[in-house]
Order: C-alpha cells, then structure tokens, then sequence
C-alpha cells in the first residue's frame, strides 16, 4: 500500500473502479477456501458480478460445477494432464476449456474487472504477476506473490498503475482502518493472532503435540497447510512480511498481538494517540465482500457482531520462545533479499514432514531456521529480480531444507 493519504487511494492505486453496473470477475484458485467464498458471494449478487473466468488446480469436478454455476466463459485447470476430464465434464456446456501454466496466465489477463488472485503456491505467482502488469485490479489473497518476491509484485504493480487489494483479514482490516488518516500520521499497525490451539499451553505440551491437536483451530476453518501455521504462529509471521511490502512500512512499525477471539483483525496507531480499528466476526466472507465490491459495500452473509455476547476482548503480547517462527519471519523480513522466500519454502517442507508424522512440532521451526542459516551460509540470500529467479531460489530453499531434515528430527526427538 505505497500511497494511503486519502481515503479513494488503493496500493499503488488508479482511480476507483465506478461501483455501479455489471463488474466482470475472474476467480483464479476457484476450488479452494477463499474461491469458494467469493462463488458463494457473486451467486448472492448476480446482478452485480459477471464471471469471466475460473481456475483451479486439480479438482476437475469441483472447478466443472463451480464454472456451471456461475456461467463462467472460461475454464482453466493448471494440470495439463486433466484437460481431457474438463472438457468432458464441460461438454455441451459452452463454456471454453484450457489446461496449463499459459492457460492460466491467459486468464488472468482476460478482459476483467476485478481479479481474486487466490491460487495457492508457486503456481499462483506468474498468472498473479501478469494480471499485476496489465494493471488490472487484483485482490491477492496468494502469499507467495508478497512472502517470495514482494519488492518485484509491488515495484511492478507501481509502474502499471495496478490496485492491489488485501484479501487477507488481518490486511484488509489495516486496510480498512488506514483511510481514518494521512499516511504520514501513521505511527504503528497491529496485526492481530488468535493464538492457535496452543495459545495457553506449556513448552512440554507444545513439544509432545500431535498434528491432530494442531489442525484443531479453535476460531478459523481452513486448510491443513495455514492451519498448522497458525499453530506455530509461522503464519502471522508471513503476515508481518506481507504487511511489509504492502503498506511500504519499517520492521519498527509492524506489531502483532494475540487476541484469542479473533473480533479484532487489526489495527492502526496515528501520531495523535488515536488508534483505529476494524472488528468483525471469523469469516473470510466479510474481506472478500469488501474486495469485491470496493469502493462501494454490499450485503453479506456472515454473522452480525454481537459485542454483548462476545463479551470480553482480550490481547497479549506473543510468546517468542514458545513460539519461535513469529521471530524468525521477523528476522527475514529485516534481512530482506530472499530470506523470505527461503523461511516460506523451509516452512511447506517442515509443515508437510509434520503432518506426515515424520517430525515433531518443534522441528518445524529449528528447520526454517537451520535453513536460513545455511542458506546465508552459501550465500543464497540476493533479492530475486525475476519470478524465475524467486521460484530457483524456493526449489533450491526446499532441497536444502529437506537435507538438514535427518539431522533436525534426531535433535528435536
């Protein structure tokens, strides 16, 4: 977010799209958590969305209905191998069917309104970025695109005159909360974290946890990979990074608090002491509605807040040495250059060892971390200037990291 001095200003920002008539969508990621809620979404709101194009990754039937229900133009399935399955399950249908990684870059740069750019993974970054340098509206709710190569996506989206929109609920509430005052009266943000299920419990607990006590989030429904993030605390680290490139703001001034009933997604402190705040319930439904419809608002269909049932709001600053991956995405983030990219790609590695049982809890982050180091070590760390130089540095991150795994899990057992 380069210029937040007046309220009509998006990052980097053109004029707001007009709010009135028929918006053309397209939904790349249509298949997953944040697809499905903005399918859900656009079906409430026919007459104000017309879907230009859907793109998933593999899940054929899924994509096949969602294209259906919507009467997307476009169908695009990034596995080559499942052309044929989609075409067949399209038959009749009228709508068009493409396969692979071109397919996808075609549809992102389709003639379109709004973008929901929300595939997960590297497989996201180029259709992300071609949609980012045509200077179309993207709300990006990929990672990847900010944690691997955020200082190429936000000098690129600067120069095409692109808005990107935050889908993220803790971004989007910064988002929100930033047209209360001039960027320059910006004294701190505050991201807020629930905790995850391990908020209250002791580093002999949290040593001996089980992937099935870790995917049990006690306020967010969401995939396996985020889930257990949010038990490390890895995934408001990747926040913090985030944050970083989208709101152009210092190390100095990115906080985090925990906030166990997940009302309060964020805030923003001003000079003047006042601090701003944007509360709602646990729904990817509200940020997405304010995505899709910006500038404008339409009804959704999430729960009312009801502040005098929640009752209590409460924070408290996060536990680093129970909680250590907060402080290393911390870390990379203040080393910049690719250090990022290598904490996300030793992350996925470490996460997927822990679900499969291989690793316990706490490996997950003294593997991010011995990755760093020998990354640093072999000097690995220059900031990418291409998204194939982003994506080399990730499959080389995931190499190395799986090479230390051996000596990680004997340390951690």
């Amino acid at each position: 977010m380069v210029n937040v001095r007046h309220a009509r200003n998006v990052v980097p920002g053109h004029a707001p799209v007009p709010a009135a008539g028929m918006r053309s969508i397209t939904i790349l990621g249509a298949t997953g958590s944040i697809g499905t809620s903005t399918v859900d979404l656009i079906k409430r709101n026919r007459d104000r969305y017309r879907v230009e194009a859907v793109a998933a990754g593999r899940n054929v039937p899924a994509l096949a209905r969602v294209a259906q229900e919507v009467g997307a133009r476009v169908a695009v399935v990034s596995a080559p191998s499942a052309y044929a399955e989609l075409k067949d399950a399209l038959a009749g249908s009228g709508i068009e069917v493409a396969a692979g990684e071109d397919a996808l870059v075609e549809a992102a740069t389709r003639p379109a309104d709004w973008i929901m750019a929300s595939i997960a993974g590297a497989i996201g970054l180029k259709p992300t970025l071609a949609a980012i340098e045509k200077g179309m509206t993207v709300a990006l709710a990929n990672k990847e695109c900010l944690v691997c190569a955020g200082g190429l996506f936000m000098r690129r989206a600067a120069a095409s005159g692109a808005t990107v929109l935050p889908v993220d609920s803790e971004h989007n509430a910064i988002f929100q909360a930033l047209h209360s005052g001039p960027r320059e009266g910006v004294r701190r943000i505050i991201l807020t974290a629930s905790g995850g299920p391990f908020r209250t419990w002791s580093m002999e607990q949290i040593r001996a946890a089980s992937p099935e006590q870790a995917l049990k989030h006690p306020n967010w429904s969401m995939g396996p990979k985020v889930t257990i993030d949010s038990a490390t605390l890895m995934n408001k680290g990747l926040e913090l990074i985030e944050a970083h490139h989208l709101f152009q703001l210092p190390s100095a001034e990115i906080d985090v608090l925990v906030h166990p009933q997940s009302v309060v997604h964020g805030m923003v402190e001003y000079r003047d002491g006042s601090v701003v705040a944007q509360l709602g319930a646990p729904d990817m439904r509200i940020p997405i509605a304010h995505c899709l419809a910006w500038p404008a608002r339409i009804d959704g269909p999430s729960p009312r807040l009801d502040l005098a049932k929640v009752r209590q709001l409460t924070f408290e600053d996060p536990d680093l040495d129970r909680f250590p991956a907060l402080g290393l995405a911390r870390q990379a983030m203040e080393a910049g250059g690719a250090a990022p990219t290598v904490l996300n790609a030793a992350d996925e590695v470490a996460v997927a060892e822990f679900i499969a049982g291989r690793i316990p809890f706490m490996a997950i982050p003294a593997l991010v971390e011995a990755t760093l180091d020998a990354a640093a070590g072999r000097g690995l760390l220059a900031e990418p200037d291409s998204i194939e130089a982003a994506l080399g540095v990730d499959h080389d991150s995931r190499q190395l990291a799986r090479s230390l795994l051996p000596e990680i899990a004997v340390k951690a057992s």
